[in-house]
């Protein structure tokens, strides 16, 4: 089974409660709807690495007996957690902007 904490050292806030809602916004909107452009790209550039990342990675687990590639894995545990701190910071629930603003976690 998963563990639910994880994920809790590359992901903020996780530790506020629940009822109180997200965090008041201290950038500038204008800025804030430009930086949400950048990352709605970006989004769209890692679905797409992602679609190519599972069919590469399905392909080579089967010519290897059922053994996944463990370097592809990890990268795909990466770009996971890229892609859950860019979808906090556009839906505001963080202000912490995603890689390449922050450091690759």
């Amino acid at each position: 089974m998963a563990d639910p904490n994880e994920f809790d050292h590359v992901m903020p806030d996780l530790d506020r409660p629940a009822r109180g809602g997200p965090p008041k916004i201290q950038e500038n909107m204008m800025q804030r709807l430009i930086f949400m452009l950048i990352i709605w790209v970006m989004l769209s550039l890692a679905q797409s690495v992602l679609t190519i990342l599972t069919a590469v990675q399905f392909i080579l687990t089967l010519v290897s007996g059922n053994k996944p590639n463990e370097r592809l894995a990890d990268f795909g545990i990466d770009l996971g957690t890229w892609i859950a701190k860019a979808a906090r910071y556009q839906t505001m629930a963080s202000e912490e902007k995603p890689w390449p603003w922050t450091p690759w976690e």
